[in-house]
């Protein structure tokens, strides 16, 4: 890849320090973080929209000690492509503590995804928002849910906010839990009551249908404390308390504004305005997690 074409660096993450003011409740789940590289043994996907600096296992677990989680699910990144190598192996060293979600291409195959259910992985994920690359197969993700609904996986989606619209039809016939990352990425400033918010919010009616109240620094307008998202996420919580989970995005790739990276401390701190009620809280951090992914 030429110098010209390469892909752009994104920043690190902050680093921590510091505890949570508020204690996140004992069994508590991060639902959604990445691992990255080292590229010597998982290199980087040639078509990336980005390239972050590597963010090893190691440096995770010391992120969920300080922040005060147990349990946790390692998601599958568009950087590092099909292959799942990078995510399979932070399962294996996390001494089932994780379990994790993958990405397919056309090659996957029924017996493939048998040895990844053994090894702790619980679902397959289709990222396809433009901002981070990648498209939507149709065809894969119909194979996919008919895999997932065999194995009692999920389908997990990853899109822009104009995109839920025109798949809200298809998601509704999912024969598998459906989890929608990042609130499906609604714009607050757009306000309560614009089309894609409107449609989530009749999705997640759906018995089927979870959301991960994640991103909130990807989507604010304000910055943080990010309060333009919450009443958002007061209102899904509202609407579905048994299907909302919750995860910090670790390490939050494709951030190239220092001002835009998040602090984590934040992003705890805002499940308790997210969920203010005590049983609400608990349902976001640990029963519901815990029934979605932890058999």
């Amino acid at each position: 890849m030429s110098a010209q074409h390469a892909p752009r660096p994104c920043l690190v993450p902050r680093a921590g320090n510091g505890w949570p003011a508020r204690s996140l409740p004992p069994g508590a789940w991060d639902t959604h973080f990445y691992v990255f590289g080292p590229v010597s043994r998982f290199p980087y996907a040639a078509t990336r929209k980005y390239t972050p600096p590597e963010a090893p296992l190691e440096d995770y677990l010391a992120v969920a000690e300080r922040l005060g989680i147990e349990r946790a699910v390692c998601v599958h990144p568009n950087l590092h492509g099909p292959d799942n190598a990078v995510t399979l192996d932070a399962l294996r060293r996390s001494d089932g503590r994780f379990l994790g979600i993958v990405k397919l291409d056309a090659n996957a195959s029924f017996d493939a995804l048998k040895r990844m259910d053994v090894a702790g992985i619980r679902g397959v994920r289709f990222a396809f928002n433009p901002e981070h690359g990648g498209e939507l197969d149709p065809a894969l993700l119909a194979r996919a849910s008919s895999w997932c609904a065999r194995l009692g996986w999920c389908i997990d989606l990853h899109m822009a906010a104009d995109d839920l619209p025109n798949l809200a039809e298809s998601i509704a016939r999912l024969p598998v839990p459906v989890v929608i990352d990042h609130m499906a990425r609604i714009d607050p400033a757009q306000g309560l009551e614009q089309h894609p918010f409107r449609v989530l919010l009749e999705l997640v009616r759906l018995s089927h249908v979870w959301i991960k109240l994640t991103g909130a620094d990807r989507i604010t307008r304000a910055g943080p404390p990010y309060a333009d998202v919450v009443p958002f996420a007061r209102l899904l919580v509202e609407s579905a308390p048994d299907r909302v989970i919750w995860g910090t995005d670790w390490p939050h790739s494709g951030v190239f504004d220092a001002h835009r990276m998040p602090d984590d401390l934040d992003l705890v701190a805002l499940t308790f305005d997210f969920a203010p009620g005590a049983q609400q809280h608990r349902a976001l951090l640990v029963d519901n997690a815990a029934r979605l992914f932890g058999r």
